[in-house]
């Protein structure tokens, strides 16, 4: 099993702990909590674009 296929799971389902995971606690990660309270899959597209591309 690659990390990029865990990556991809954790970002659909916790798109901010994916984007933490990854970056840390910044402006990456404060970006996708806004998207995410804004509506899920924008948060989604955001931490699939930031973890695993």
């Amino acid at each position: 099993m690659d990390n990029k296929i865990v990556a991809l799971i954790v970002s659909i389902l916790l798109p901010p702990l994916a984007v933490y995971l990854k970056n840390g606690a910044g402006k990456d990660l404060v970006i996708n909590v806004l998207l995410c309270l804004l509506m899920w899959l924008p948060g989604i597209l955001h931490a699939i674009w930031l973890t695993v591309l």
